[in-house]
């Protein structure tokens, strides 16, 4: 059989990131099996497959290329969402080094592999050019979580986000499946560029059948973003999964998901993108408005970042509303800014939670008297996420806001405006239980020096896009969907 009729070289050369992380996770399963390696090494030898597959990503520059007979599409849009997930990935697994062995559960080599498969899941989700694919990169990317949120086999509440999460996002996969049918059953093709086509051309089935498809899949992609009212999962599962993967799952997942769903709208349904608006607007106002009136009766600190990250999908949502060239540029700002801040949330708890301890606000009360640093880098993320200038989150939120106002979405804006004000409160909750309630018994960070030298190098990203985000912004605005 010849198989050159199926993939070529250059097929091979542009999946180079993919196999060099299949290859790292499998040696990390086999050191594993073979009981030939300690958890350090483990995490070593996955976070030198990130670097090595980033490597890859920057020797293949950002020209737009088709592989594997149109499945799929590089270009500078995947190029960058890719680097963001190895960012995330790579933080990640530095971050859990310590946590895990605090925990009671030593690093087994399942836990960077699948660290490893849920970005190449992700890497297929946002470099796919049919729908087929979007869904193989989904269910890679989903069945990896599933194992990483229930990850701590004796701690009852990781067993039962896990399963929420399974059951739950297989129900959400059927949408999405039924979606991806109906859309092929409309216009004979599950490729992007194919049923644009279709539909520019008015050689569609079924009208019916679309716009049925369309809605399935928007409920699917509305699942894994944790748009309302979709979102139920998201709490419960974030504050039961290991911290260190609570960390990754609201950032590089979500912009994988907000990356796919750009991609479909403007790729494959561009011409039917106008009689989508109206939804997408009751959408995000919904979204936003019930994450952050939610989080503000939470007394659990991940509870609520989980209604926070609702929240900011909401505004992420307002960029799919728009859709063009300026939206995506100001969402991949967003989505790498958001990441920056919610990691170094996320990394400051998971160094001082202590079983029942460092996961309420009581928790955090006279924490700055012991440990200021840690306190000021936890104060400049949530003022971040509530978007205070000069921090990234102002720039990133006035960026976006900008670009729908220019659009006409006036009272959207303003919604998301006032829900902006009303996150503030639960933001500076935290901050005021830290500086100026008095000390109980305060927390014991444990930070290794990896984990002090992500922080710091998270705050200055933060306070350098806040303060200059132009280098950024030269990067996101060139980017071509």
């Amino acid at each position: 059989m010849d198989l050159s009729q199926y993939f070529t070289s250059a097929d091979l050369a542009g999946i180079a990131p993919e196999i060099i992380l299949t290859i790292a996770a499998l040696f990390v399963l086999t050191l594993e099996m073979a009981r030939l390696s300690r958890p350090g090494i483990m995490l070593f030898v996955a976070a030198m497959g990130i670097v090595l597959a980033g490597g890859a990503l920057a020797q293949a520059g950002g020209e737009e290329r088709v592989l594997f007979g149109g499945m799929l599409r590089l270009n500078s849009f995947s190029i960058f969402l890719d680097f963001l997930y190895l960012a995330v990935g790579l933080a990640t697994l530095i971050l859990s080094q310590g946590y895990l062995e605090k925990k009671g559960n030593e690093t087994r080599g399942e836990y960077p592999a699948l660290i490893l498969f849920a970005i190449i899941g992700m890497m297929l989700m946002t470099q796919a050019n049919d729908l087929v694919m979007v869904f193989l990169g989904l269910e890679l990317l989903s069945l990896s979580l599933y194992v990483l949120v229930g990850f701590l086999r004796h701690d009852i509440y990781s067993n039962e986000s896990g399963l929420k999460y399974l059951l739950l996002g297989a129900f959400a996969t059927g949408f999405f499946l039924f979606g991806a049918a109906l859309t092929y059953g409309a216009t004979g093709t599950t490729n992007f560029d194919g049923i644009a086509l279709a539909i520019a051309s008015g050689d569609i089935l079924s009208h019916v059948f679309l716009s049925l498809g369309i809605g399935l899949l928007l409920i699917g992609f509305a699942f894994k973003v944790a748009l309302a009212p979709f979102h139920m999962w998201s709490p419960d599962v974030y504050q039961g999964a290991p911290t260190t993967v609570t960390g990754f799952l609201c950032t590089a997942p979500k912009a994988a998901g907000f990356g796919a769903l750009m991609k479909v709208f403007m790729t494959a349904f561009p011409e039917v993108h106008a009689e989508w608006q109206t939804l997408f607007w009751i959408l995000a106002a919904l979204t936003m408005t019930v994450g952050n009136i939610s989080a503000l009766v939470q007394s659990n600190v991940k509870r609520m970042l989980a209604f926070s990250s609702i929240s900011h999908a909401g505004y992420l949502a307002m960029g799919v509303l728009v859709l063009d060239n300026n939206s995506v540029g100001a969402m991949l700002f967003y989505l790498a800014v958001y990441s920056a801040m919610n990691l170094g949330a996320f990394a400051i708890i998971a160094a001082a939670e202590r079983e029942e301890k460092g996961v309420t606000f009581e928790d955090y009360r006279g924490f700055s008297s012991r440990h200021p640093w840690l306190s000021a880098a936890m104060a400049l993320f949530l003022i971040s996420l509530a978007g205070f200038p000069p921090t990234a989150g102002f720039a990133a939120k006035y960026g976006l806001f900008s670009i729908v106002i220019a659009k006409g979405y006036i009272w959207l804006v303003i919604i998301a405006v006032l829900n902006t004000l009303v996150s503030v409160y639960y933001y500076l909750r935290l901050v005021v239980n830290m500086y100026m309630r008095e000390e109980e018994e305060v927390l014991r960070p444990v930070t290794g020096i990896m984990v002090v030298g992500l922080i710091v190098l998270l705050v200055a990203v933060v306070l350098l896009f806040g303060i200059t985000p132009g280098f950024l912004l030269d990067i996101t605005t060139t980017v071509i969907l």
